[in-house]
């Protein structure tokens, strides 16, 4: 499944994140070093397109799977 764009790379600003969790959570998810893998650029924070995709299939439920 590809939600988010492989090639691009997104800002931590950017609107379409907002479908992973809000700005907030995922400040809080980088702090405690869960969530989307990330990039560090000084202070800039970004997330590349294809691994935002592998955290939306890692965290993919199906209603017939058995845990």
């Amino acid at each position: 499944m590809e939600v988010f764009d492989n090639k691009r790379v997104y800002d931590d600003s950017d609107e379409e994140l907002d479908l992973i969790a809000p700005k907030a959570k995922r400040a809080q998810w980088r702090h405690r070093r869960v969530g989307p893998a990330w990039i560090k650029f000084g202070r800039r924070v970004k997330y590349l397109g294809s691994d935002l995709n592998a955290y939306v299939e890692d965290n993919r439920v199906s209603p017939g799977d058995v845990a």
